[in-house]
């Protein structure tokens, strides 16, 4: 058994197979899937799989490169009511994205700060976005004091010293479909190195889809394949990765058993 712990389901890209395709997670031992709803499209259709789905859960949030969009004080107030419904386990994505250039850097610096607070006033833990921003990252995590309530590093491609700061800092530490790419040698070195409590997997369908699927459509089902691919690199089975897994996607999501 597995938990996919970042997908977006909700993508017009399984609007011709949306079921068939969560019943495959399900045949392949998916337990849970955690959806991101991350702008005013992609909130409500979130709250829809979760609200319809009992094994789906959601993150609502306000990513970096929408942060242009975002009437701040309106929706803030709109992700702090969602918060209080049992399925929503985190406040995500949110951050900083610095390779698509759809929001101004002061915007984006607004927006993942008020949510960082939004977050500690509501003791949520954070799904994290970071292209190109991990000195930035950092440090905005740590000056709003988000080691309060910690959270998620989502498909983490920075360095060791970026996941030992984040990890200090009570984040955990979530591989997808790179960390099984031939090339993806940093990726594989840092996931050797991150504590067995402090690990794990997500699939970020339909987007980065691993080994043998790369540049198709992902789909949570492949999160197989990245489990795969931490237990090797971790030297032990699939089973205890499921496992291990598991147990901290409960403990730092709350997702119940």
């Amino acid at each position: 058994m597995l938990i996919d712990t970042h997908a977006h389901l909700d993508s017009p890209k399984f609007d011709d197979d949306r079921e068939e395709m969560i019943e495959r997670a399900r045949q392949a031992g998916i337990e849970a899937i955690v959806n991101i709803g991350f702008n005013r499209e992609t909130i409500p259709t979130t709250m829809e799989l979760a609200e319809r789905y009992p094994f789906i859960y959601a993150a609502v949030g306000w990513h970096p490169t929408d942060a242009a969009d975002m009437k701040l004080e309106e929706d803030l107030a709109w992700i702090e009511r969602l918060c209080a419904h049992p399925k929503v386990v985190a406040i995500g994505e949110i951050g900083l994205d610095y390779y698509w250039d759809t929001s101004p850097k002061e915007i984006q610096h607004t927006v993942f700060r008020e949510q960082i607070r939004l977050a500690k006033r509501l003791k949520k833990p954070i799904v994290i976005h970071n292209r190109e921003a991990h000195e930035d990252v950092v440090r905005f995590l740590r000056e709003e004091g988000a080691s309060e309530v910690g959270g998620i590093m989502h498909c983490f491609s920075g360095s060791w010293e970026t996941a030992r700061q984040c990890l200090d800092m009570n984040f955990y530490i979530s591989f997808g479909g790179p960390v099984t790419f031939k090339n993806a040698r940093i990726p594989k070195e840092v996931l050797a190195k991150v504590p067995d409590d402090r690990l794990l997997i997500e699939t970020d369908a339909p987007y980065l889809a691993p080994h043998p699927h790369r540049g198709k459509r992902n789909e949570s089902a492949y999160v197989r394949l990245v489990a795969e691919a931490a237990a090797e690199i971790k030297g032990i089975s699939v089973e205890e990765i499921g496992k291990l897994t598991i147990q901290n996607s409960r403990d730092c999501l709350g997702i119940p058993r």
